[in-house]
């Protein structure tokens, strides 16, 4: 495959723009992408119309798989109720549990589809999918599994993530450590087992585990050679990222209230930030993420949806790149990166991100010449196609 006449963001040192570019695809791999008077590759090629290409999207923070709806929950929101008042009142995370363990495997699969639909109509080419709303061994890897099924049907690469360090299910409450001791290690060794699970998760926060609670899961997923990352520093500061950072995460996760001290240790292990400005929307929050002190020091940014039942029902990446730069100053440039190169490497992937000889052939075509489009359009989503492993998605 062969494209011409477009205008390449390649994503290498910065926008990496290349005008009147061509892009030769051999099967799921690019072999060539430059300008196209350089063009030697011979064959008929497909003409795009001086549209803007870019790597396709990569959506490093979702939790798409899951049953159920939290629309009462945003109500109590706007009637005055905070996220810690509603999840102390049994809402939050635990209220989307009853309905996950509820449906089966293929019902939790059936209800992700429109998600990812979405999200694929949106250029988006990579999805992190977690576990989390099971809290008990059978649910949490019915859910990987359903996960998992996601990329035998559509045009998407999945990425699963274990999250059984999510909350506690209420016939644990007040007993964190026999939670993780008896539901997540064993969920944990099984999901590795049968090959669920790409990296581990957990939820750090005064509303669920301290970084202390969580060194077994940590200890545990290094010790079965899993990466890990971090939802850090949500809500309050509890160390989480300097914690995360220790084990070499790949992320922390959110970070509102991260100091520099965690700033810091990220820069030191290799941890991307990762901004997901759809909780903050949602939520309300007024904290917000210290982007300047991660640029100060050379942090990544990478953006996400979160999407999930409770604090972002959202599915647009797009959105969330336009949010990151509304609500927390990043530029254009960087949220693009946080969609696609920076994201990769929250994920600990290397093949995909950047346009380059090499990189899976996961390319978006955009309506439009400018990158920062993707960012400063609200609403409309100016895809024109995706290339998802070298075949074209209309």
């Amino acid at each position: 495959m062969i494209l011409t006449n477009l205008r390449l963001a390649t994503m290498v040192g910065g926008y990496g723009l290349i005008d009147d570019a061509a892009v030769v695809i051999d099967q799921d791999r690019i072999v060539w992408a430059g300008p196209r008077h350089d063009l030697t590759a011979k064959g008929e090629s497909t003409d795009l119309g001086g549209r803007l290409v870019t790597p396709g999207l990569i959506d490093c923070h979702t939790h798409v798989v899951f049953a159920g709806s939290r629309a009462k929950e945003f109500e109590m929101r706007l009637n005055g109720a905070s996220y810690e008042e509603v999840s102390r009142a049994g809402g939050g995370i635990v209220s989307t549990v009853a309905a996950t363990r509820a449906a089966s495997e293929d019902a939790l699969l059936a209800a992700a589809l429109p998600r990812i639909d979405q999200m694929i109509a949106g250029g988006v080419t990579t999805v992190e999918v977690k576990s989390g709303y099971g809290l008990d061994i059978d649910t949490e890897l019915r859910m990987l599994r359903a996960a998992r099924r996601i990329a035998s049907v559509r045009p998407v690469r999945i990425v699963t993530t274990f999250l059984g360090a999510h909350a506690t299910p209420a016939d644990y409450r007040g007993r964190n450590a026999d939670y993780i001791a008896e539901q997540v290690l064993p969920a944990l060794r099984e999901g590795v087992a049968e090959g669920l699970i790409d990296a581990v998760d957990a939820f750090c926060e005064g509303i669920a585990f301290s970084p202390a609670e969580l060194v077994p899961v940590f200890d545990l997923a290094r010790g079965l050679g899993v990466p890990v990352k971090l939802h850090a520093e949500q809500l309050s500061n509890l160390g989480g990222a300097r914690m995360a950072a220790s084990y070499g995460a790949l992320s922390a996760d959110h970070i509102e209230y991260l100091d520099e001290d965690g700033v810091r240790a990220m820069a030191k292990a290799g941890t991307v930030g990762v901004i997901l400005p759809g909780a903050f929307y949602t939520l309300r929050e007024t904290k917000q993420p210290p982007i300047q002190l991660l640029r100060d020091h050379g942090v990544p940014m990478a953006v996400a949806t979160d999407c999930n039942p409770g604090t972002a029902p959202m599915t647009s990446l797009l959105l969330a790149m336009n949010m990151a730069c509304t609500f927390f100053r990043m530029t254009p440039e960087e949220a693009l990166a946080g969609a696609t190169c920076h994201a990769a490497t929250a994920l600990g992937l290397t093949d995909r991100g950047r346009v380059v000889a090499g990189a899976r052939a996961d390319l978006a075509v955009w309506d439009a010449t400018d990158p920062a489009e993707l960012s400063y359009r609200v609403g409309p989503t100016p895809r024109h196609c995706t290339i998802a492993g070298g075949k074209i998605v209309h």
